[in-house]
C-alpha cells in the first residue's frame, strides 16, 4: 500500500469494535452483475484470509518469544479479517467459496514448513504472503464497486497487512 493518498488506519488495533447495527442486509439494492463481482472478490478475500490465519497458526512454537507473541497477534488479526469477509458474504446473501478447505491446507503447509526452517524463514514467508495480499487488496479495491462501509473495512484490512510486512521486516533486520 504505497502512495501519499492512502487512508490512515491504526494498525495497532487488532479487532476493531463492531456494533449489532453495523450488520446490514445488502443484497436487495444490488443488481446481478454487481453481485457476481462482489461474490468473486469477497470469496477470494475470505479464502485467502483463511490461508493467512493458518500460516500464522502453524508457524507458532511453544517457545515463549517475541516472535511467537507477534505471530499470535497477526493470527488474531487475520482471523478478524476472515470474520469481516464472512460477514460481508452473508450480508450479500452469499456463501464462502467451495475451495476454502484447499487454502486451509495451503496455509497449514506454508506455516508448518516455514516453522521447520526457522525464524528467518517464518519472517520471509510472512513478508512474501503479506506483500501478495496488499497487491491483491489494491487490485480488488480498484476493480470492484464497493459500498462505502465495506470499502473502509477492506482498506483497514489492507493497512493491517501492510503493518504486518513492516513488522516482519523489522524483526528480520534484527536477526540477520
Amino acid at each position: 500500500m504505497t502512495g501519499e493518498n492512502k487512508p490512515k488506519y491504526d494498525v495497532s488495533i487488532i479487532r476493531p469494535q463492531m456494533q449489532a447495527g453495523d450488520v446490514r442486509l445488502r443484497s436487495k439494492p444490488v443488481g446481478p452483475d454487481k453481485l457476481k463481482s462482489l461474490k468473486k472478490a469477497l470469496q477470494a478475500f475470505h479464502t485467502l484470509e483463511t490461508m493467512a490465519a493458518n500460516i500464522y497458526k502453524f508457524q507458532l512454537t511453544k517457545k515463549p518469544s517475541e516472535l511467537n507473541r507477534q505471530l499470535i497477534a497477526a493470527m488474531c488479526n487475520e482471523m478478524t479479517h476472515l470474520q469481516d469477509f464472512q460477514v460481508k458474504l452473508y450480508e450479500y446473501g452469499l456463501r464462502p467459496g467451495i475451495l476454502r478447505p484447499a487454502f486451509w491446507m495451503v496455509g497449514f503447509v506454508f506455516g508448518f514448513v516455514s516453522r521447520l526452517l526457522g525464524p528467518k524463514f517464518i519472517l520471509k514467508t510472512g513478508i512474501w504472503v503479506e506483500t501478495k495480499a496488499v497487491k491483491h487488496y489494491a487490485e480488488l479495491l480498484k476493480t470492484v464497486d464497493w459500498d462505502e462501509q465495506t470499502r473502509k473495512m477492506i482498506e483497514k484490512d489492507q493497512a493491517d497487512e501492510d503493518g504486518h510486512i513492516n513488522r516482519w521486516r523489522n524483526m528480520l533486520g534484527q536477526i540477520r
